[in-house]
């Protein structure tokens, strides 16, 4: 042996494997019973891969159902249990947070196995714009390979028992919104914080923390006011574009529901309550009469806006954009009543 070889010493790897193991252990239940003592509980994660399984539902023989597209407020409003109890129908969950729901549409016009009700949730700020938050998710539905399936699956075998498995107590994003000094230059950018509890089919309430906390409550406030900027301060090209894209998000939605409705597909807009900082900027940004008036007019659907039925005004909204469950559950029953008393009227009209 050379004199520059040294012999390792001899060490059982099972005992380093079992030390391992159990240093592995005390700090995720450390981890565990740190988040369920700030108020968390378990839950699914709503990830692009969840979002994947309910979109193939419609592809695997479920094509004739209602389906539930939008943005975050299309499933914090909508009850699935309620929506079933009013109606026999389980409804398919497909809204995405951040996300304009006009690209489902689109893919859903194209899908010959689609030939149910697509129920259409209108965020003025983000249907409008085509922003997509969460667009990952319609790639993921095309593209999900072998590995992600896997892991997918995994995944949800865990979800259910652990608390501190949501994607906002991950080690690296706690450290990121940490309030560090701010470099000269750099604006601190409040994230998203966590805000609903889900099931395996994507039926979503409210999380209670945000019902009980008003200073939690307070913070999402801030976070969907950060960074908003008064149209009037706005330079002349900035306006431009944006009114060129407002008319081209609208295009899109009408000529995708004019292809589901040429295969017999019956859409329903819906546009939801909101205050706080949304009663303000929404139609400073998006007037009615320019946006939601006009989509309604050239596609010819159902339009269901809160402010025109006073069965859905007056809920509480703690963050100001979505409803508490028990709220959740009221607008539920009474979207319901509304849409099947709007379609009479419609039906009544065809029909003189």
């Amino acid at each position: 042996m050379s004199k520059y070889d040294r012999s390792l010493p001899v060490k059982s790897q099972s005992s380093a494997a079992l030390i391992g193991l159990l240093v592995m252990i005390v700090m995720m239940s450390g981890w565990e019973m740190y988040w369920r003592s700030e108020g968390s509980v378990p839950s699914y994660r709503n990830s692009e891969g969840l979002w994947a399984i309910q979109r193939r539902r419609i592809d695997d023989g479920e094509g004739d159902k209602t389906v539930i597209s939008g943005s975050s407020r299309m499933y914090f409003n909508t009850q699935l249990d309620v929506w079933e109890r009013e109606t026999g129908e389980r409804p398919i969950q497909l809204a995405l947070e951040g996300t304009s729901p006009v690209t489902l549409m689109e893919d859903l016009a194209e899908d010959p196995d689609f030939s149910g009700t697509l129920i259409v949730g209108v965020a003025p700020g983000l249907f409008f714009s085509g922003f997509e938050y969460r667009g990952d998710a319609f790639k993921r539905f095309k593209n999900e390979s072998p590995t992600q399936w896997l892991g997918q699956r995994i995944s949800m075998l865990v979800e259910p028992y652990l608390a501190f498995y949501h994607f906002d107590y991950s080690l690296f994003t706690v450290i990121k919104r940490q309030p560090f000094p701010a470099r000269e230059g750099h604006d601190f950018e409040m994230e998203v914080r966590r805000l609903a509890t889900y099931e395996k089919d994507r039926a979503t309430r409210m999380w209670a923390k945000v019902e009980e906390d008003p200073e939690y409550a307070k913070l999402a406030q801030q976070i969907w006011a950060d960074g908003f900027v008064p149209i009037g301060e706005r330079d002349e090209e900035w306006l431009k574009e944006s009114l060129e894209n407002r008319n081209k998000q609208i295009e899109r939605a009408v000529a995708a529901t004019a292809k589901l409705q040429e295969k017999g597909v019956e859409v329903i807009f819906v546009r939801s309550p909101a205050e706080g900082h949304y009663a303000t900027s929404e139609p400073m940004y998006n007037p009615r009469a320019e946006t939601w008036d006009v989509l309604i007019e050239k596609t010819g659907a159902l339009g269901i806006h809160w402010m025109d039925h006073e069965e859905l005004q007056g809920y509480w909204l703690p963050e100001w954009s979505h409803m508490s469950g028990s709220e959740a559950d009221r607008f539920t029953k009474a979207l319901v009543h509304v849409i099947n008393r709007e379609r009479s009227k419609r039906e009544s009209l065809s029909q003189e």
